[in-house]
C-alpha cells in the first residue's frame, strides 16, 4: 500500500477498521470524530517504507539514510 492507506494498511495489520480507529486516536494521529489530525495527516502521506524508516531513525536517533526497509517484515534495519 502506499501514500494515503494509513487507516487501511493499520485496518488490514490488525484485523479491524474499529481497533486501527482506536490505535490511531491513542497515538494521537486520529481525532474521536475520525478525522486525522495534523500529526496523522503527516503520517498518511508516507508510504510504509517512509514510516518503518521514519519510525527506526527516530527510535535509534540516527540518519534515515542508514537505514534500509524489508518490506516482508515492515521495518528498517541498518543498512
Amino acid at each position: 500500500m502506499g501514500r494515503s492507506q494509513l487507516v487501511n494498511r493499520l485496518a488490514v495489520q490488525v484485523g479491524s477498521l474499529q481497533k486501527a480507529k482506536s490505535i490511531l486516536i491513542s497515538r494521537g494521529d486520529m481525532k474521536k470524530d475520525g478525522t486525522l489530525t495534523e500529526k496523522g495527516q503527516k503520517r498518511n502521506e508516507m508510504t510504509a517504507e517512509e514510516r518503518a524508516i521514519d519510525r527506526a531513525s527516530k527510535k535509534s536517533k540516527r540518519s534515515k539514510s542508514e537505514y534500509k526497509y524489508n518490506p516482508i517484515t515492515n521495518r528498517a534495519t541498518l543498512k
